[in-house]
């Protein structure tokens, strides 16, 4: 999708918003089910009800905690009142509901099998980010997606936030940056505590079907339910959770594709050999595009930069350097005033987001905006702003930085070969082997 495009959709999504909502309620609910009721998947859930009428039909998580939590938030927000019914198989759920949209918010390494064989059941979907744990499930992703002619929806959210948008057009498209040759992405976040002792999961947890197809790992108490991308079997550690965002962000901005190579250096440089936590803690990724350079920088550790702008993205132009979080923008031109936006705050608007207290309210607009392209998107039949073949680039190139790092050299992938160009111990790699008795999905098995 082009930068101009990219505005196109969403000011359509907006336009179209409360003509969506009227026709929905005109005829009836959306048939909606969530699978994974964590932080991120009820939240999703919660600003898609907001600007659509729909029915909870579903509700499915291996934690039946969660479950009953979700179920009555849910019984509470819905104008039916009904309590969804729940399931721990999400496969049950898509069987005996059919759901006519399905959002995936479950931890990373489970998003790929919910999502196709949700498409495969006729659904449409808002799938998490980053979409896969590896390559080749971002591959079958979007096959399953072209296949089976649904709209799928990533959520990357930065492409629909209000004030990254104003900045864009303010600083980018209008010339007044220049060109750019040069972006740093970052972050600067604390690192994650460690875990308690190995013990056995809390009755309520079902843990085997949690890891799923992932390498085994022992249960320990604060894995779940937050801080699972602590744990290299489930995450790719702060370059899936956090360079994705704001290198996607990028991407949409620069109208910028797949970069000619990839590198990475870092790794667990201040962690102990014993941690609990397996995930790098310092990296400095390359995305090769020629005559632009996108640098992605984490430092888990020591002291930040700029305290302001803890997570985000620095734009260099010829004439200033524009500055993005999700918190606000800042530009700084080489001549004159620097200016300043701020994030839109909607909360009088929907005070619900305040009541619900683990809504990210910076990001709740954003999110509001995503979910009515994504219902734009399935009216109109065209792709949304966040279609599943930019959240499998934006994916990809994060996972390629990681792979570099293990493997100490540049990486040159070719999307359409499927393959890294002249290094077939990095190709084998673009697929980790599925635990028993998940099978690994690729393009042609879907």
């Amino acid at each position: 999708m082009n930068r101009r495009r990219f505005l196109q959709a969403s000011a359509a999504a907006l336009a179209a918003a409360p003509s969506l909502v009227r026709a929905a309620a005109g005829e009836r609910p959306l048939r909606v089910g969530l699978i994974g009721t964590g932080w991120y998947g009820k939240t999703d859930l919660l600003h898609l009800m907001q600007v659509a009428p729909v029915e909870v039909v579903g509700l499915c998580d291996v934690d039946q905690r969660l479950l009953e939590e979700g179920a009555q938030l849910v019984a509470g927000r819905q104008p039916s009142g009904q309590t969804p019914p729940t399931f721990v198989d999400y496969r049950e759920f898509l069987k005996s509901q059919q759901p006519e949209i399905v959002l995936v918010g479950t931890p990373d390494h489970w998003h790929c099998l919910p999502m196709i064989d949700a498409v495969r059941a006729g659904a449409d979907v808002y799938v998490q980010k980053p979409i896969s744990f590896d390559v080749v499930e971002g591959q079958a992703m979007v096959a399953a997606a072209r296949k089976y002619g649904r709209t799928v929806q990533v959520g990357l959210q930065r492409r629909s936030t209000p004030h990254l948008q104003e900045a864009y057009q303010k600083y980018v498209e209008s010339g007044r940056l220049g060109r750019i040759a040069s972006v740093e992405i970052h972050s600067y976040y604390g690192p994650p505590g460690e875990f308690g002792a190995v013990e056995p999961p809390p009755a309520e947890l079902d843990w085997d079907r949690y890891v799923g197809p992932a390498p085994w790992r022992d249960y320990r108490p604060g894995i779940h339910p937050r801080s699972w991308r602590a744990c290299a079997e489930f995450s790719n550690g702060r370059t899936g959770d956090l360079c994705v965002h704001f290198f996607d962000a990028v991407r949409m901005m620069l109208g910028l594709g797949w970069p000619k190579s990839v590198s990475a250096v870092g790794g667990r440089l201040m962690r102990p050999n014993d941690s609990t936590v397996n995930v790098h803690d310092t990296q400095t990724a390359t995305f090769d595009y020629g005559d632009t350079q996108v640098v992605w920088t984490q430092r888990d550790w020591g002291v930040p930069p700029d305290p302001d702008y803890l997570w985000g993205a620095t734009l260099y132009g010829e004439h200033g350097a524009l500055k993005l979080s999700v918190h606000k923008y800042d530009f700084l031109p080489q001549r004159g005033d620097p200016e300043h936006g701020d994030w839109l705050d909607e909360s009088d608007k929907y005070p619900e987001d305040r009541a619900y207290k683990p809504t990210e309210l910076f990001a709740a607009a954003a999110t509001r905006a995503h979910m009515r392209d994504f219902l734009a998107a399935r009216a109109e039949g065209r792709r949304p702003v966040a279609d599943i073949g930019e959240g499998h680039i934006s994916t990809a190139c994060c996972l390629l930085a990681n792979l570099s790092m293990r493997l100490g050299r540049s990486l040159a992938y070719d999307d359409e070969k499927r393959a890294v160009i002249g290094d077939e111990e990095a190709t084998k790699l673009l697929a980790r082997e599925y635990r028993e008795p998940w099978v690994h999905p690729t393009p042609e098995t879907v």
